[in-house]
């Protein structure tokens, strides 16, 4: 049964959604904007047109932690009930913490930002209830991710230990100890509602220990269909994050995860993702026929700026229905908020600069409600209505989009990017206009990649 929308007066839940923050410690303000090396704004102070600003820059150049912190700071107070019309009922915060620099980076910089800034959101966020996915970048070497099996000095068991030491106030004990074992957990947001939280490092095309077991390295794949067979009994919905996009992973593991979604259609009632850095989506269709959509995978823009971008953040003001008897738990709508760098750098020093709301999904796009089959109707519509595309195309880009305008065939390589939750699918796409060869779609996609 499709879902809809809930009854007049019934409650909903505010879900503030965070991913990719990269704090960059060695951010310079006024340091080169432009360098040689794969992260700018670093170094001596110089003057002229291209140096760092205050608050972030347009370039490949991640964020100094006092924008993190005025991000946050702006923030409704996150300790209102979920009922409230203020504040938020929880967070879901799906990771890459650390900077770019990954040439230089070392277990001892890695946790210190895990410390950091998971410190920075229990004082900003209070007793909100904040739940962590597992980002690529958290591991040095960066996206290194060793299945559990592999025991001593080369496990992840540095990383996994301290995040399950600095997220302790968060995660009930059952997830710590899969939280330890393997990255990945579930744990109960409210009655009615369970969160699964998936390593989707598991998945990476760059994580070079899947050479030995691409299926099903750490037995995550096994361990989600048991969780979801336990919600499906129990009347539970599901909500599941994690960082990687299902598209983005490696085919075997993809293509299963997208039979699971399809399995537990009813039960999985949203997925959030992030790692793209760009605010998009990816719709799962049933496998019969591939034309009826059965699920979405809303992906976050980051906070950071890398690369040329504002700083953003979604919202979810409501955004899904909350815990009543019958309740789908479904995504009822979505806004983002950024910081516009021009503005915010402009600016006499002083008090932090306002964040402003970019754009609400239903009332910029015209969708009736915010379920599976209202976003696959607007992948359509854009298909003809230029004007609609080139917004969608503006808010992609958190309100700073490329220069170079996004003509025919990179229109076709997003469309079809959205229609996919799977990897490497030509069937996906064939329903749209115009038909371009996948693999020239696959080299489109490539190049749109930032992170």
């Amino acid at each position: 049964r499709p879902p809809s929308p809930p009854p007049p007066g019934a409650p909903t839940a505010r879900i503030l959604f965070l991913t990719d923050l990269h704090w960059d410690r060695q951010y310079a303000p006024g340091s080169a904007a432009a360098c040689p090396d794969p992260l700018c704004c670093r170094g001596a102070p110089r003057e002229g047109p291209a140096a760092a600003g205050f608050w972030g820059s347009y370039s490949k150049c991640d964020l100094p932690l006092h924008t993190i912190d005025a991000l946050l700071a702006q923030l409704p107070n996150g300790t209102a009930h979920s009922n409230s019309s203020h504040g938020f009922a929880a967070a879901y915060w799906t990771g890459d913490i650390p900077a770019h620099d990954v040439w230089q980076q070392s277990r001892g910089d890695q946790l210190r930002a895990l410390r950091t800034v998971t410190a920075l959101l229990r004082a900003r966020l209070g007793g909100l209830r904040v739940f962590p996915a597992v980002g690529n970048h958290e591991a040095t070497p960066v996206n290194a991710f060793p299945p559990p099996y592999v025991r001593g000095n080369r496990s992840a068991a540095w990383l996994y230990d301290a995040m399950a030491e600095a997220w302790q106030d968060w995660l009930p004990p059952a997830a710590l100890r899969t939280l330890r074992a393997g990255g990945f957990y579930t744990a109960q947001i409210w009655p009615g509602l369970r969160l699964v939280s998936l390593n989707m490092n598991f998945c990476s095309q760059a994580n070079f220990w899947l050479l030995i077991n691409a299926t099903d390295p750490a037995g995550q794949l096994q361990w989600l269909m048991g969780v979801l067979a336990d919600a499906e009994r129990d009347g539970e919905k599901v909500h599941i994050i994690g960082h990687i996009p299902p598209a983005h992973c490696l085919r075997s593991w993809s293509w299963n995860y997208y039979r699971i979604v399809y399995r537990f259609e009813g039960t999985i009632a949203a997925q959030f993702f992030g790692h793209t850095h760009l605010d998009e989506f990816e719709l799962f269709y049933d496998e019969e026929t591939l034309s009826r959509p059965v699920s979405i995978a809303f992906i976050a823009p980051s906070v950071t700026t890398y690369i040329n971008l504002n700083p953003g953040a979604p919202q979810t003001p409501p955004r899904v229905a909350g815990s009543y008897p019958g309740s789908s738990h479904a995504v009822l709508d979505h806004e983002t908020f950024i910081l516009n760098l021009t503005e915010a750098n402009a600016a006499p020093p002083g008090p932090a600069p306002r964040w402003r709301r970019l754009y609400g999904a239903r009332e910029a796009y015209g969708l009736p409600a915010a379920f599976p089959a209202d976003w696959d109707r607007l992948v359509r519509r854009m298909q003809d209505d230029e004007r609609l595309f080139q917004l969608f195309w503006f808010h992609l880009h958190k309100g700073h989009p490329p220069r170079e305008p996004c003509g025919g065939p990179c229109k076709a390589a997003l469309l079809c990017a959205l229609r996919s939750g799977r990897a490497a699918d030509p069937a996906l796409c064939r329903a749209l206009r115009p038909a371009l060869p996948f693999p020239r779609l696959q080299q489109l996609w490539q190049r749109r990649r930032l992170c």
